[in-house]
């Protein structure tokens, strides 16, 4: 046995220790291989036949992970995902420690990497493509501004081998095509979908990366997502190749649209629900058709994909429908928002907030979201996990009357209470991320629900 095999078997050991005591290890056996041979995933790269493939964004990158390989099932082609989200380099190498060696030629790396990871990653796998959706503000004590990133991903784009993929709504994301061969555009051209009054408060791009001149914009889709213009040195929104037209979007079960790419049109059926999944699901496309997948398989892939763990996923819970969709900073809680008042009637909701360090320590960002779109149907507001208080207090100045409002920082307690406090209608659970393994946990104890860590 080679001594890089030794070290693999090791950390696979080491994995699968951590597993049967309960602690997950999505990430522990890369981790411990890395910290073993600091060239490791370079190593297990080598060996996918078919190359790789990475996808990053401040939202989205797990569900568009998802459609991707949905899409790849039927096109027949093998791929190795982190699909528990384990997105840094620790959780990519624990992906491909998965893959038996010999079996390898025949599959291709997919894997979402997290946006402060990605340049590191890039480096050791040299992707074929790189998906590159979206940039929003998010966890700032871990990241800082916008900028930080983007100028690691600007880097990153002029010195990539691989074809780049880019969300064309995005300015920031946009920008960095300008230093690409050919890059693959995304975006939605569909005028009924945008914003009245121009750009949110929360919005996060709004000024030139090239000349600092405020950008004008003809329609505004998600935060500043949309179609726009510098008033300055006049950069624009490039002409998207892949494109959602004619979007409709059926409450928080589903959304329907036009996907046009340059090989035709057709019609997308997605189970998933909101503009920000239209949005996933053409990043998905996007790069399907830069790996030269036919146009009718990546239809059936989007149609055949369901909700990932905690985005959008249903359950049902003693005889009541939970549904639950991660929130983790202004934009993506915007969106659910706006996804929520498509649906009519009162609306049960569970608010949990944790301060993680995955989820970042500043809890500032909920008071950029606009809450105040729940208070017209906010039957009752039942606020957990750590800063439970800080999501009450944001709940009772959004205008949700204090006797609609009940707190309790445990997990489970919180769920009980919504439940119990329902009536029988669905409860909207709406968790940051550890917020959201906690209560997928509690429903794994209870029978209700697979590990995060496996897939449902």
């Amino acid at each position: 046995m080679s001594l890089f095999r030794a070290k693999a078997t090791l950390a696979r050991a080491a994995g699968r220790a951590s597993r049967l005591t309960g602690r997950g290890g999505t990430s522990l056996p890369g981790t411990v291989l890395l910290a073993l041979d600091d060239q490791a995933l370079e190593r297990l790269a080598r060996r996918l036949g078919r190359g790789s493939v990475v996808i990053s964004a401040t939202n989205g990158k797990t569900t568009t992970t998802a459609l991707t390989e949905s899409i790849l099932a039927l096109a027949g082609i093998p791929a190795v995902h982190n699909f528990a989200g384990a997105n840094m380099a620790g959780g990519v190498a624990s992906a491909l420690l998965t893959v038996n060696e010999h079996e390898a030629v025949g599959v291709l790396g997919l894997f979402e990497v997290d946006e402060f990871w990605l340049d590191g990653v890039v480096a050791a796998l040299t992707p074929r493509a790189i998906v590159l959706a979206n940039l929003f503000r998010d966890q700032l004590d871990r990241y800082g501004e916008l900028e930080t990133i983007g100028d690691r991903w600007a880097q990153l784009a002029a010195a990539a081998s691989g074809r780049l993929v880019l969300g064309a709504d995005d300015p920031l994301v946009a920008s960095l095509g300008d230093q690409a061969d050919d890059p693959l555009y995304f975006g939605v051209e569909d005028p009924s979908l945008a914003r009245t009054g121009g750009l949110a408060h929360a919005a996060d791009s709004t000024q030139c990366r090239r000349c600092g001149a405020p950008y004008r914009y003809e329609r505004v889709y998600i935060g500043h997502l949309g179609v726009y213009e510098c008033t300055g040195c006049g950069h624009r929104r490039p002409a998207p190749q892949v494109s959602a037209h004619s979007v409709e979007l059926d409450g928080v079960r589903r959304a329907r649209f036009e996907l046009r790419t340059p090989a035709g049109r057709a019609e997308v059926a997605l189970a998933l629900p909101g503009l920000y999944n239209v949005y996933n699901a053409l990043a998905a496309a996007a790069l399907a058709t830069a790996l030269e997948v036919p146009l009718a398989t990546i239809v059936a892939g989007l149609a055949a994909a369901s909700p990932m763990f905690g985005r959008a996923e249903r359950l049902t819970v003693d005889g009541h429908e939970l549904q639950i969709m991660l929130m983790k900073n202004p934009a993506g809680a915007n969106e659910l928002l706006r996804t929520l008042a498509l649906e009519s009637g009162e609306q049960h909701l569970l608010a949990l907030l944790n301060d993680h360090d995955a989820d970042g320590r500043d809890i500032s960002w909920i008071w950029d979201a606009d809450f105040e779109e729940l208070v017209p149907r906010a039957a009752r507001v039942t606020c957990g996990g750590t800063r439970a208080a800080e999501m009450a207090l944001r709940m009772k100045y959004a205008g949700v009357a204090t006797d609609r409002i009940v707190v309790d920082e445990n997990v489970a307690n919180a769920l009980d209470t919504a439940l119990l406090g329902s009536a029988g209608a669905t409860v909207y659970a709406l968790p940051t991320y550890t917020a959201m393994l906690e209560l997928r946990e509690v429903l794994r104890r209870r029978g209700l629900a697979s590990s995060s860590w496996v897939r449902s």
